[in-house]
């Protein structure tokens, strides 16, 4: 019997290909909700506000981690937040399931959270040459901003085994595939 609620999670380092890979299952799973995440960055110039993400001041994030708003959250970065609001949750898990792309340390705390409720698929790079290769031909970021990301990276790599599975990015085609076999799976479950 298929699940009334599904909280579904992909998490990667920055570049590994979530985001793309989440707008695919998305395509695939009509069914499925996107969360939308919060964060203080600056939006990039194909981003909607709402849409991609919700585009806060610092001082906003902060008064809503302070009034509890947020399922989960990070400082990624110095200055830098993310994080999802609990009512992107509550009111896109109404009708089945709800696709979160997050950080992971993030994703840790919604596995913590929600245990066996919440399918965590952890997309890794096929290597950190390639993630590196990916950020820099993105020509969205500085090279200190590429170097910072690496650095994460390396830890968040070190991390995957936290998470319910992972997925290698290699083939985009492949790797959605992958994911949704085990999204199928889990809302089956």
């Amino acid at each position: 019997m298929p699940k009334d609620r599904a909280i579904i999670v992909l998490t990667a380092p920055s570049g590994a290909g979530k985001t793309t890979i989440a707008h695919r299952v998305l395509e695939e799973r009509p069914g499925l909700s996107f969360s939308v995440s919060a964060t203080t960055r600056d939006a990039r110039p194909d981003e909607t506000d709402g849409e991609d993400y919700h585009f806060l001041s610092v001082d906003e994030f902060e008064k809503r981690i302070n009034r509890g708003d947020l399922l989960e959250y990070e400082q990624v970065y110095d200055g830098l937040y993310y994080g999802t609001l609990k009512s992107e949750i509550a009111e896109k898990s109404k009708d089945g399931g709800v696709l979160l792309d997050i950080d992971v340390k993030g994703a840790v705390n919604v596995k913590k959270a929600f245990g066996d409720d919440a399918l965590v698929l952890f997309v890794a790079p096929p290597s950190v040459e390639e993630l590196e290769r990916r950020l820099t031909g993105r020509g969205t970021e500085t090279d200190d901003a590429v170097t910072t990301r690496l650095a994460r990276a390396r830890m968040e790599l070190g991390m995957q085994d936290e998470f319910d599975a992972v997925v290698v990015n290699d083939d985009l085609d492949e790797a959605v595939e992958e994911t949704l076999s085990y999204v199928d799976r889990f809302i089956q479950s």
